[in-house]
């Protein structure tokens, strides 16, 4: 007997089973799931009330948080939880060609092994002690996604302190330590969290492929040019991902644009 005739037969035993001592999926088993979605259901309607109407206090969470400034300088974006763990990939592979890598290669890597597997795996043991490479694998992929999670919860950003503190050599290597229009651009370079996404003599990290801007002004694009890319990147270079900077201003924008033109690179 081949292994498709043990699956067969193993399939008719198993049909005479439900007949004979079973119970049909109809309507016992949807009997149960009903039960248990209207138990999720009101659960969630019930912690929504709850939220609504602050019956524990801000327990869950404040009504309304306090208004979005597109201009603040000091808001540095956080993923939700359950995206950390690729949060945590981007700082791992955090060069602009392997970027993909960590988005969208590994993920998706993943999710495929993932939806292969019960078409690979045709055994009909399923006790763990006889599946030791199956539970390793699963072990090592709930540590790593642990391991993963709890980095990225835990990471630390640049704070605009730290990037701060190397303006003074920024301006020495580049030489604009007497130009205090380019040394107020620095210090909005770095309050802005522009290293998040840029490097700028080592400091920061390319994430998305953003260039590094330690000889943006060697380009000579001119101030207006930088003023209007910081407005509207999308609309200077189509399909740029850089979000718009307009809301800090004309003056503070022809400040970072000083800073920009007067960064040629080290003397």
């Amino acid at each position: 007997m081949n292994s498709l005739d043990r699956r067969r037969a193993g399939f008719q035993r198993y049909k005479q089973d439900v007949k004979g001592r079973g119970k049909p999926f109809y309507p016992y088993a949807m009997f149960h799931d009903t039960v248990m979605s209207l138990v999720v259901v009101t659960v969630i309607v019930l912690l929504a009330v709850i939220w609504r109407y602050h019956w524990l206090g801000n327990a869950l969470g404040p009504l309304i948080g306090p208004k979005a400034d597109p201009g603040t300088t000091s808001f540095v974006p956080r993923p939700d939880w359950y995206f950390y763990f690729l949060f945590y990939l981007l700082r791992i592979f955090k060069w602009p060609e392997s970027v993909i890598l960590a988005t969208i290669g590994i993920p998706t890597i993943a999710l495929i092994l993932l939806l292969a597997l019960p078409f690979v795996d045709l055994r009909l043991e399923r006790r763990l002690s006889r599946r030791p490479v199956a539970v390793v694998a699963a072990a090592l992929t709930v540590l790593a996604m642990g391991e993963l999670t709890y980095k990225g919860a835990t990471a630390k950003e640049a704070i605009a302190s730290e990037v701060e503190a190397a303006i003074p050599s920024w301006a020495a290597k580049e030489g604009f330590t007497g130009n205090k229009e380019a040394l107020a651009g620095a210090k909005l370079f770095a309050q802005s969290a522009c290293t998040n996404c840029h490097t700028y003599l080592g400091t920061g990290s390319s994430n998305l492929g953003a260039p590094d801007l330690s000889a943006e002004g060697a380009k000579n694009k001119g101030i207006q040019f930088q003023i209007d890319h910081l407005k509207c990147p999308s609309c200077v270079n189509s399909g740029s991902p850089m979000p718009a900077f307009a809301d800090l201003g004309e003056a503070n924008l022809r400040k970072l644009a000083t800073f920009l033109e007067a960064s040629k690179g080290p003397k």
